[in-house]
């Protein structure tokens, strides 16, 4: 994939090399990474549920939820997860990177964000935790009622579980190796108007509680995604349009590229990271046309309203669109 490189993306963003601070074991096959400015100076504001993309001195550029406290102007901090069937990321991670080190940023961005209610339940799977932690703080703040089920094959896999016992029995622990598999629609229960739910985990997770779900209203139930959920084959084969709007230039997006690869090829600027449809990087406003939306982080109203795409996975429904690049 013709992707601008993590360097490239650093030097675009005054300010974006960070360092790290600290470095800690969290839980089994898992660190936590504090980062702060190398120039010290003020760190973008973030939010609850944010992320940002970890830009390594090899090129490669992932994505972490940011689970320390928002209002800290100066440090991020990150969970990352040892993957040994992962695409090299987290391991490089693991092992290069010391306190001193530095690496690129981009982001923040937010496509979990926690929106107001009176109640909330939260519903967290192994490193799924981390968007959940600062959400948890955000519901204390807003003085909302709220609950959390965090799920983990075992305690020894569970970070932060040292931070959670100051909220007693608002907080239930569960981990497959004692007590088997959850319930999940038990724990969710019946919709409920006052209620939303927040969910951030493994596919298999966050499938399951879409299936339990099902019948609530769109929006009171929010998934995180790690990556883009299991989709058909694509609407078209056929090649189509896009006109960029911007220059009025044509492109033709044949099946064997993407959106993004095609629309940069033109000489449309386009960042692209994640190439999975879950980062949000690449999102771009949809003018015309209708889109074949792959990715992870749009709900059903935010589909049906066609006005963004994100073009490193979506595709198109119409013979041509139009975006604002």
């Amino acid at each position: 994939m013709n992707e601008i490189s993590s360097a490239t993306l650093a030097e675009r963003t005054p300010g974006s090399t960070l360092r790290i601070a600290t470095r800690e074991v969290a839980a089994e096959g898992l660190i936590t990474l504090d980062l702060e400015r190398a120039d010290g100076g003020r760190l973008p504001d973030s939010t609850p549920g944010a992320h940002i993309d970890v830009m390594l001195g090899n090129g490669l550029t992932r994505q972490y939820s940011l689970c320390g406290d928002p209002r800290d102007a100066h440090r991020y901090r990150v969970a990352v997860l040892r993957e040994p069937d992962g695409r090299g990321g987290s391991a490089s991670i693991h092992d290069e990177l010391t306190v001193g080190s530095t690496v690129g940023l981009g982001g923040p961005r937010n496509n979990f964000a926690i929106v107001p209610s009176n109640r909330y339940k939260f519903i967290a799977g192994g490193v799924g935790i981390t968007p959940i932690l600062p959400m948890i703080v955000a519901a204390d703040q807003l003085g909302a009622s709220w609950e959390l089920l965090y799920l983990g094959r075992r305690r020894e896999t569970m970070a932060f579980l040292d931070d959670l016992v100051r909220y007693g029995d608002r907080v239930t622990i569960h981990t497959s190796a004692d007590s088997g598999r959850a319930d999940l629609a038990a724990w969710i229960g019946a919709t409920d108007p006052d209620t939303k739910v927040f969910v951030c985990g493994p596919t298999g997770l966050l499938d399951e509680v879409e299936a339990s779900t099902i019948s609530w209203r769109t929006g009171w139930v929010r998934l995180e995604r790690f990556q883009a959920a299991r989709h058909p084959a694509p609407v078209r084969t056929a090649p189509f349009e896009i006109e960029l709007a911007r220059t009025g230039r044509l492109v033709t997006v044949n099946p064997d590229v993407t959106v993004a690869e095609a629309i940069r090829d033109a000489g449309a600027t386009v960042l692209t990271s994640c190439g999975q449809g879950v980062c949000g990087t690449c999102e771009v406003s949809l003018l015309a046309g209708e889109a074949d939306h792959r990715d992870a982080i749009l709900d059903d109203s935010e589909r049906q309203a066609q006005n963004c795409m994100f073009v490193c996975l979506s595709r198109a429904l119409t013979d041509r669109l139009v975006l604002d690049a």
